[in-house]
Parts: structure tokens; sequence; C-alpha cells
């Protein structure tokens, strides 16, 4: 039986990806020596981190005066590491998820914490739009993508102080003005590798205006001058990564991605919006999620959840149970996810109407 992988994370990568980090492991470019035992100071291995950062910046056309960064500790590593390096005075954050509120609790160790508006008193099912920035915080964050809630903003934000994103769930998947931001991260295990690496995007000369001892693994400039080699690296997540950028490169770039996941996201939600069974959990639909689409049974099919649940395990459909915290089902259409398996979940969706008319 074919799977359908709608995991949210670790989630699934390219069948290229895999094929060529399995190869690697077995013989690392051709040293007969797997990707496992290799030297991150090899000179081999020093070009595949070298590659990594340079198809970054051409993929996501990443202007001169930035730094790409690999570095280990995942997303939540960064909810400290942002106001460590950036926090003199006050930050401002907009809320709009799980993610989001451990990025506030951490910032809150530093001193004053704008939360400029919160779609908490909705369960995060949409994305608050009125709101004023500070402008005297020392930065804006935002959480562009909300893979439990299944919300997404899907425009970079015109802040007047320097703006910074978590993009673990949609980097890669549109296009995005760098220059609008000052810093950019995210765990890598959902649109670019296995878990184990996080992407730092980061403008240089927002850096060394803190009066505060940073330590030394937590400050961003010790990582920008040594090229993300400070410490060991996490070697094969990155020699992964490496694969996937050249993969989303061989298929026509990022926009060519973008595309592709709006057709895919468009199929689904024109279902889940036709299905008497099924309603979508996000209100406004600008504010729907491209990357991971949330639904629940529609009113007075709720007792039908379980059931949805077996049926669809049993056609091959693997990690469509929604987050522990809100239910329902989750499908995540990341970059990888063949449009082949949106099909495939549709026509389950459309056969399990038939079975309960």
């Amino acid at each position: 039986m074919t799977k359908h992988n709608f995991y949210a994370g670790p989630s699934i990568l390219p069948d290229y990806t895999i094929e060529k980090t399995a190869e690697a492991v077995r013989d690392f470019a051709g040293t007969g020596i797997s990707l496992m035992s290799i030297s991150h100071r090899s000179k081999e291995f020093v070009a595949v981190m070298d590659e990594a950062q340079s198809l970054f910046k051409k993929l996501l056309n990443i202007p001169d005066g930035y730094s790409v960064l690999f570095l280990g500790g995942g997303a939540s590593t960064q909810f400290a590491m942002v106001p460590f390096n950036l926090f003199s005075k006050k930050a401002a954050y907009l809320n709009t998820g799980a993610w989001s509120k451990k990025a506030i609790k951490e910032a809150k160790n530093f001193g004053e914490v704008d939360v400029v508006a919160s779609s908490e008193d909705a369960t995060f099912n949409y994305i608050p739009k009125d709101y004023k920035i500070p402008e005297d915080a020392d930065y804006f964050h935002i959480t562009t993508n909300n893979t439990i809630y299944g919300t997404e903003i899907k425009n970079d934000i015109d802040s007047p102080v320097p703006l910074v994103a978590d993009m673990s769930s949609d980097i890669l998947s549109r296009p995005v003005d760098i220059s609008k931001y000052v810093l950019i991260y995210g765990g890598a295990q959902k649109n670019l590798a296995p878990a184990g690496v996080t992407f730092v995007i980061i403008r240089n000369d927002i850096l060394g205006k803190v009066d505060r001892k940073i330590p030394t693994m937590l400050n961003y400039q010790t990582h920008i001058d040594k090229g993300s080699m400070f410490n060991t690296p996490p070697v094969l997540p990155v020699f992964a990564a490496l694969q996937t950028l050249k993969w989303i490169d061989g298929r026509g770039g990022v926009e060519k991605m973008h595309e592709y996941n709006q057709q895919k996201a468009a199929l689904l939600y024109d279902e889940i919006d036709r299905n008497s069974l099924f309603k979508g959990t996000v209100t406004n639909k600008e504010d729907r999620s491209i990357m991971n689409i949330c639904f629940v049974m529609n009113d007075g099919a709720e007792d039908k959840e379980k059931a949805f649940l077996d049926f669809a395990t049993e056609r091959g459909m693997v990690g469509i149970k929604g987050h522990r915290s809100v239910g329902g089902f989750r499908a995540s259409t990341y970059n990888a996810l063949p449009i082949e398996s949106v099909e495939a979940l549709v026509q389950c969706m459309q056969d399990f109407e038939n079975h309960n008319k």
C-alpha cells in the first residue's frame, strides 16, 4: 500500500534528499568514509557547508550583508538567542500560537515585552490584523506559520522596527523579501532537512548593539565569524539540507514551489469546504496556511472523528491526526509532498462521506 505522509514534523523529505544522504552515509564524496564518521573540518564537508550557505542565499535572493548559519539547538534555542543578541530596552511580539507564546516567555526574561496583539481568545484560529507596532521597540517578532492551528502570515510585514521571524514551517515554500527582516530562523525538520539543524538568516549590522555579555555559543557573531563551524555542526542534517536545496533549485526554485503548494492547498481546502462531514478551523480564509491544513468534523458529525481516522489510516494516510491540544485533523502539505497524496486524501474524504450518507 502506498503511504501518504502528512506528518507535521519531522516530516516528508524529497526522495532525492533521502537517497543522496543514504549514499553518503555509506560513502561520503568518494572518501570511502561514512558521512557519519567524517571530520567536519575535512575539505569535503567544508565544501558542503559552503555550498549549502551559497545555495540558500541564491534560492531566497538573500541580499549582501546577510549571513546564513546552520546551528544546533532547534528553534527553541533561538527563542532565547534572539533577545540575548537584540534586546536592549523593549521588544514587541505578535502572539499567534504555541510557538509564539514560548518565544514571548523567553523574551520576558530580558525585560519588557509588548504583545501587540493575540488570537488566543479564539484558540489562535485567525491572524490579528489591526495592531500597532511600537516604534521604540528593539525588534518586532512574528511566527509566520502556525503548525498546530493552521494559520499563516503570507505577506512580508512592513515594520517600523527591525523585524524578526520564526519561519520554521514555511521557509522555502514561498518567496520572501529578505530585506524586510533583520533575522529569520527556524528548525529545519519541515521543509529542509532531518531534525537536528537550525537555519538562521541574519543581517550582520544588527549585531553588537546590546551591552550585556552574551554566552559564546549564544552569540550570533561567534558563528558568523567561524562560518557555522565554531563547534561541531550537525553534519548529517546539513548535508541533507544541501540535497533539499539542490532539489528545490532543480524544480524551478522557490517560486515554482509556491505555485505547487498553492495548488495542493486549494485542492484540499476546496474539499473541506464542499464536504458535508468536515469544516475548516481557521475563520478567515486569507489566514489559512498552505503548509498545515487543519479541519474537524462538521457540526453533528463529531462522533465520526475516530471512524474517519481509522478509515483514512486503512487507505495509507499517515500523520493526519490533529495536534493533541486541538484534536481533529491536520494535513501538512510541505514542499516534498506530491499532489497525488493530496488527491488520495480528498478521495478518502469523499468516500467516507458517501459511506455515511
